[in-house]
């Protein structure tokens, strides 16, 4: 007799079986082959069809149960879908199973291959979920492009200042190193920063000769920034992250909404954005640190950038602590020599506050929240 290869097997007979008395497991099989013989052909035969190798091995379960016997019937095949259905509609008319009245009732055919095809797929996703590294060429392109869009930023006047392209005519003024890096990750090439809050001397010197765009934070920090930079250098538009965002959170489709909705310098110069505090305070940071050492505050940054920490330093910017952000407050309160407070990340309203309580003179972050404090002059890294 030729046995069916369980790799060629396609469908499986569910059946359920009841006998009006005691039989067994042969009984059961004898009666597939003997009542079903003849019904569909000599094609159809499942004697032969297993003996051919296209019926599997029959398995039966038998059960006794009040003088009854009760049992399933699972029959393999590798037939097509209309031969197997064929198949289970002949064994349902079997009326007598050995001695006894019996009864047949097909419950299902089972698509074996359907369900190899599910685990397949379910066990493609998890493996694919432990690739390590993996990227789709489309995700690997993207990232070459973003990495060689940002590898175009360089150093630009005597300040150093990272700027991508600026041989053109319209050039945008950002804050900071990462709103440049931002900018030219999404496309945007004519763009310098100011390195922090003060406006050096090289992009007033660009604004006499270049069409010049402010594009600054959508906060408060950020206008009083384009007030300072308007008052002393030659702007023609000013143009504001969405309120509550950063230049350097933004995405593609943010930049160049934002960038649309510039105004004229003018125009921003007339409005009453500001208090006469904070019109005071907008100058106050302009003189705030003529005694910080620039060139070793650029050097101390370094540091401090990637540390998830607060440095805090004296007027020579020696290390006097590093704490976390969430004690930062206190500590600056208790360090009586504080000069410069450097935070990777936010400074947060309690970081700006105990600084002014102690009279730093500079707070360097990525990012400003809260109130400005009086006297303080705020870079950004």
């Amino acid at each position: 007799m030729a046995k069916i290869s369980p790799v060629s097997i396609k469908y499986k007979i569910h059946a359920r079986f009841e006998a009006v008395g005691p039989v067994e497991k042969p009984d059961v099989i004898g009666a597939l082959f003997g009542q079903t013989e003849g019904l569909l052909g000599n094609d159809l035969e499942i004697r032969e069809l297993q003996k051919s190798g296209k019926i599997g091995r029959i398995e039966v379960e038998t059960e006794s149960r009040d003088r009854k016997t009760i049992g399933k019937i699972q029959i393999p095949t590798a037939l097509d879908q209309s031969e197997t259905s064929l198949i289970a509609a002949a064994i349902e008319t079997i009326d007598r199973v050995g001695p006894t009245e019996a009864k047949i009732t097909v419950e299902k055919i089972e698509d074996v291959r359907g369900n190899k095809r599910d685990f397949i797929i379910e066990r493609a996703k998890k493996l694919l979920e432990g690739i390590e590294g993996s990227q789709s060429s489309r995700e690997i392109s993207d990232t070459l492009k973003t990495a060689s869009r940002a590898s175009k930023i360089q150093e630009w006047g005597e300040e150093k200042l990272p700027a991508g392209n600026l041989s053109g005519d319209e050039i945008i003024v950002v804050e900071g190193r990462a709103d440049v890096i931002n900018l030219l990750e999404n496309r945007v090439d004519n763009v310098v920063c100011m390195n922090g809050t003060k406006l050096p001397k090289s992009v007033v010197e660009l604004s006499k000769n270049k069409k010049i765009t402010l594009f600054l934070d959508g906060d408060r920090g950020g206008k009083l920034i384009g007030k300072n930079v308007i008052e002393n250098a030659n702007v023609e538009f000013v143009a504001f992250a969405p309120d509550g965002k950063e230049v350097e959170e933004l995405n593609s489709k943010e930049i160049l909404t934002s960038l649309r909705k510039k105004i004229p310098a003018k125009e921003f110069s007339s409005y009453s954005f500001f208090s006469r505090e904070e019109e005071s305070l907008g100058k106050k940071l302009e003189r705030s640190s003529n005694e910080i050492d620039r060139e070793k505050l650029k050097e101390a940054l370094k540091e401090v950038d990637g540390s998830k920490k607060v440095f805090i330093f004296d007027g020579d910017l020696k290390t006097l602590k590093k704490v976390a952000v969430g004690r930062a407050g206190v500590v600056i309160e208790s360090e009586k020599n504080a000069k410069v407070v450097a935070v990777d990340g936010k400074a947060m309203t309690s970081i700006v506050r105990a600084a002014e309580k102690v009279g730093v003179k500079i707070i360097a972050a990525k990012n400003f929240v809260g109130d400005s404090g009086e006297g303080i002059e705020f870079v950004s890294f």
